[in-house]
């Protein structure tokens, strides 16, 4: 919670997650009570003992690939369409109540497919939450399918024929396309004529890079994937050019500040770039990116970087409504958020840090 007069303002504001797996949200207790129901054997680190232990050794990454050690284990007890459902209808939940009034969340079906859970089962549980929770808690979901960058090439391109076959590009089911995992050893370049296929669909591309690989990434993503969005983007502001090029081009940077210092990415929240990325006029939204395993969802996530940066009212106005403007929702929906947003705004007016 905010330590500062920012709170109720932070509260109040319409936000959009843009940076989001779903797979990420999985709490430890979740995670047992589904290892239980469908019979997994979780490994016997010692961490597995409770929900407790498990949620304390997350406080401890050193790295992404630690990281996805836990991720990937805790994954497999997803089974079941239900399962998925489950899953995402309880980060819906808790995004609703943080007023998070859009949500454009990452799905990794190569994982799944792994592990014998087919893509039709992934996405069916959670088109099925998507549908309920704009029913019932007013929240609008897009769905961005992710391939894995760590695999075979020729896999992604595999998982991309199952995605045109079934139409979902075409039919609403799928929103955006992104890329994820392991970054270093695997540059955008290799991914061109993957990416290039998916394009001619009309999808709207997006890339994890700049996480913990150069700004060389980035600029790679946008040359060689067409990408018109940056996942995370943290190296960006180690290039003045490219810094002028994202802002030049309105290339929205889906920040995950808190999650760069959870996997030592940044020595401490300080060492975020947000007021370079605010000076510089690049469109960035903050996020939570797998807030069940970075202790802090998104509302969290806002708190502790005004607690750290001291921002204006004028700023948030910025940050946010920049991520309004580049979501990958209907015009009427943003044009709704932006009316709320800008209620807020007049309410908060005379607010100082």
């Amino acid at each position: 919670m905010c330590k500062s007069r920012f709170h109720g303002f932070l509260k109040a504001l319409p936000k959009v997650e843009q940076h989001l797996h779903i797979e990420g949200t999985l709490e430890p207790e979740l995670l047992f009570s589904l290892a239980q129901k469908n019979g997994i054997t979780l490994p016997e680190d010692p961490v597995y003992e409770s929900a407790d232990k498990l949620r304390e050794r997350y406080g401890r990454f050193t790295c992404l690939d630690d990281f996805l050690h836990y991720y990937y284990l805790g994954m497999s007890v997803l089974i079941t369409e239900n399962d998925f459902e489950t899953l995402a209808y309880q980060y819906f939940q808790r995004a609703a109540s943080e007023k998070v009034r859009h949500a454009e969340i990452f799905f990794d079906p190569q994982a799944h497919i792994a592990r014998g859970v087919s893509y039709d089962t992934v996405v069916a549980g959670l088109t099925a939450a998507k549908h309920r929770a704009q029913k019932e808690l007013g929240i609008t979901v897009e769905l961005i399918v992710c391939i894995l960058r760590h695999l075979p090439v020729p896999e992604s391109h595999a998982l991309v024929d199952t995605l045109l076959d079934r139409g979902h590009f075409n039919d609403g089911t799928l929103t955006g396309f992104g890329m994820v995992s392991s970054e270093k050893a695997f540059p955008p370049e290799l991914f061109t004529d993957v990416y290039a296929r998916v394009a001619k669909t009309g999808t709207h591309l997006t890339t994890h890079a700049g996480e913990e690989a150069p700004p060389s990434f980035i600029t790679a993503s946008l040359e060689h994937l067409k990408v018109s969005r940056i996942d995370h983007g943290l190296a960006a502001a180690q290039d003045p050019e490219l810094l002028k090029t994202l802002a030049a081009n309105r290339t929205l940077l889906t920040f995950c500040p808190w999650s760069n210092v959870a996997l030592c990415n940044l020595p401490e929240l300080a060492d975020a770039p947000v007021r370079k990325f605010l000076d510089a006029g690049v469109l960035f939204s903050v996020n939570s990116d797998d807030p069940a395993y970075f202790g802090a969802y998104v509302q969290e996530v806002y708190c502790r970087v005004q607690d750290t940066f001291k921002l204006s009212v004028k700023d948030w106005a910025w940050i946010v409504r920049g991520a309004i403007e580049e979501s990958w929702c209907s015009k009427e929906r943003k044009t709704e958020i932006l009316k709320e947003l800008d209620q807020v705004l007049d309410e908060y007016k005379d607010l100082e840090a």
